[in-house]
This record gives C-alpha cells, sequence and structure tokens, in this order.
C-alpha cells in the first residue's frame, strides 16, 4: 500500500515489477455494516477513554518498522492533549487480516471505545467487519477507498483527494482540457477514475484517455497514442497516473522526444514526483505540477520526531499521529458522543502531522494539499495548503 523507493536508476527493469498501490479487501465495503450518524459507544469523558492502536507488530521486518512509527507518533500525539486522558491499549497484527479482526474483537472485549489502524486494506477491512455489531468506528491507515464505509474510514491520502486539488488548481490555471494518461492494472484504473470523476466535479474537460499495459513495450507504443489523443482533444494538459518505481522515468523522456511539450503542455503527476530525490531530474517532470501535503506541518512534525526518537519518521507515522489528534479533538469536547460518525465527520476538521485533515461521511478524507512544480530540478510551491476547510482546492 504505501511503497517506500529506494532508487529510480533501473528504471527500465522496474517497469516489469506490478504497481502494488493498495491492498485491496477480500469483501464488499456494504458488510461493514450501514451504520447511522449516531454509531458510535457513548464514552465519559471524565474519565481516560479506552483507545486501541492496531499495529503490523510481529509481521516482517519492514512491518514491525511501520508498527514502531506509528505507535511513536501516536504517544507523540498523546502529549499534546492539554486536559484529555486516553488509555491507549497496542495491538499487534502481524500485519495480517485474521490476527488483526481478532485483536480487534480482543480491543472492544477490553473496553475500546474506538480503533486506530490497522494498516493495510484487507486486514481494515477484516476489522470493521469484527467490530461493526459493537458499533465501534475504525478509523484506518489505509488508502484504500474501496474499504471505505459503515464504520471504516481511511486516513491514508487518497487518488479521489489528490486528484481533486490538481483539477481545481488547473481549471483556475486555464488548463482545462486534459488527457488521461494510465496503466491499465488495479491501480491505473483507480487513479483514471478518480481522475476523471475529479473532471467532472471542477467542470473542466476530459479531452482523451490513454491506458497501457505495464511493460517497456505497452509504454513505448502508448506515446504516439498520447500525442495523437492531445491533438484530437485540443488538449492543454496531460494528467499521468504513473510513479518513479514504474513508467514515469521512460515516459518522462519519451512524451516530450514525441513532440509533447512540457512548456505547451501541462504534465500534471497524480503520484508525489519529489520522491525519491532522484525524480527531480528527470526532463519530463521539469515545470510538472503535483500535489504533497503541508510542507510547514510536515517539517513540523518530522523535526519533533526526530528530537523526541532520534531518528526521521516513516511518512505512515503521521498517520498514528492524526488518529490520536482526531480523536482527542473530540475527547475535549466532553460530549458523550464524542466518537460516533456524526462527531468524526464534522465539517471543520482537524490538525494532523501533514496539515489539516476531515474524515467524510463515505469513509473516505480530504487532506489540505499543496500545489508544487520542478523547476531547475528545484520543488517550487505554487499554491500552499489551505488552512482551514474553506481555503482554495475545496
Amino acid at each position: 500500500m504505501f511503497a517506500i523507493f529506494d532508487t529510480i536508476r533501473k528504471p527500465l527493469r522496474l517497469l516489469a515489477m506490478p504497481v502494488v498501490a493498495m491492498a485491496l479487501a477480500a469483501c464488499d465495503p456494504a458488510a461493514l455494516g450501514g451504520l447511522g450518524g449516531n454509531s458510535g459507544p457513548r464514552i465519559d469523558a471524565a474519565q481516560p477513554v479506552p483507545v486501541a492502536l492496531l499495529v503490523p507488530r510481529g509481521g516482517s521486518a519492514s512491518d514491525n518498522l511501520l508498527a514502531k512509527n506509528i505507535e511513536n507518533a501516536a504517544r507523540m500525539a498523546m502529549r499534546d492533549l492539554d486536559g484529555v486522558e486516553i488509555d491507549l491499549r497496542v495491538y499487534g497484527t502481524a500485519g495480517q487480516a485474521s490476527t488483526a479482526a481478532t485483536a480487534a474483537a480482543q480491543a472492544v472485549n477490553d473496553g475500546a471505545k474506538i480503533i486506530l489502524g490497522p494498516v493495510y486494506g484487507a486486514a481494515a477491512n477484516a476489522v470493521g467487519v469484527a467490530v461493526a455489531d459493537a458499533g465501534v468506528n475504525v478509523l484506518s491507515f489505509s488508502n484504500n477507498t474501496t474499504i471505505a464505509g459503515g464504520n471504516v474510514f481511511v486516513m491514508g491520502p487518497t487518488f479521489d483527494n489528490t486528484a481533486n486539488r490538481l483539477v481545481n488548481y488547473a481549471k483556475r490555471a486555464g488548463k482545462d482540457r486534459i488527457v488521461v494518461l494510465h496503466a491499465d492494472d488495479v491501480a491505473g484504473q483507480l487513479g483514471r477514475n478518480a481522475i476523471q470523476q475529479a473532471i467532472a466535479r471542477n467542470r473542466a474537460t476530459l479531452a482523451g484517455t490513454v491506458g497501457y499495459p505495464l511493460s517497456q513495450e505497452g509504454v513505448r507504443a502508448a506515446v504516439p497514442q498520447v500525442k495523437a489523443a492531445m491533438a484530437n482533444g485540443n488538449a492543454n494538459a496531460l494528467f499521468l497516473t504513473t510513479s518513479s518505481a514504474t513508467a514515469l522515468p521512460l515516459f518522462s523522456t519519451l512524451l516530450p522526444e514525441a513532440g509533447i511539450s512540457t512548456t505547451a503542455n501541462q504534465y500534471i503527476g497524480l503520484t508525489r514526483w519529489d520522491i525519491p530525490a532522484q525524480t527531480l531530474s528527470l526532463p519530463g517532470v521539469q515545470n510538472g505540477w503535483f500535489a504533497l501535503p503541508d510542507p510547514g506541518a510536515t517539517n513540523a512534525f518530522r523535526s519533533r520526531y526526530n528530537a523526541a526518537y532520534g531518528e526521521q519518521p516513516l511518512d505512515i507515522a503521521g498517520l498514528g499521529f492524526d488518529g490520536i489528534a482526531a480523536v482527542g479533538t473530540l475527547i475535549k469536547t466532553r460530549k458523550g458522543n464524542a466518537l460516533t460518525t456524526s462527531a468524526l465527520t464534522q465539517g471543520a476538521g482537524f490538525k494532523g502531522a501533514s496539515g489539516i485533515f476531515r474524515l467524510l461521511p463515505d469513509g473516505t478524507n480530504d487532506r489540505g494539499l499543496a500545489v508544487a512544480t520542478i523547476r531547475n530540478q528545484q520543488v517550487v510551491i505554487l499554491e500552499g495548503a489551505p488552512q482551514s476547510f474553506s481555503g482554495a482546492g475545496f
């Protein structure tokens, strides 16, 4: 789900690797239960509120590292709570859906009023099913929107959120005739759908769509199709779903060489074009647009984490911080229904490790994102992240 990439020095080899952007759920989100706005156990805010944190401890070495980072960040967030007491109980899932479901059921039996985590989509889906009858809400760290709904929220960054932010900006900047270039795998199709929905939502124009199989031959064959789609649709923008770990390095070279200028045509990326740092030197990303979390908030969180634990956090660690920040904010209202669905989805949202965010009634989320470009291989912020949900892009 969350990939950590070390290098892009061998982009052609990377094209043969599958894109594992999301861990798909084993059952339909409807199975999680159509819980209403008042769903959620009542709490006594005058006493420490039991909160369960499900992390992939007990799995692989990378899972254990994720678990440590998430728990560290959650405990750091607890130190910010003024007058709010949380009884945090941590359960290991070993990164497995069945173990996560068992842990969640145990957590509810132990008195948990809400569950933070787990990380992987299938595990979060299983947890939601396991505790649905108890009416307990789950703030999962997944970014897989196919499992969202009922009592399950996904807190990870989503394609829908990023696509909407970038299309909104493009529309206002006059780059509103957009061709979508996507892989034919699951991640590419979900990315395409998110961009198309954002185009419709922001009243831009879908000028064409080009799909390709994730192979060197597929990428090369797609280039003339993209050129034709741009011309036939009178397009002024090209939105790519690919990342540095897959086809972006090759497209970044082949598309400009085919005459699809990065100055006459606005390139837009659904993924982070500043990670890893080598991506900044790719020819096709120069002057391109992409979205990223609020740099000020993100840098402040990373500095605090490093000061507290002597190392830099993984990006996913911030979700552990966010979960505690949201729960603590709601408990501070001293209301018995502070952790119900209607309270969790209050419109003002919350302030987290990477800026503002809010949970939506459909189980997905909005995050305040900045829009950036790359000039001379350096990141330049074009429009800062909103500081409230009345700001730009919302």
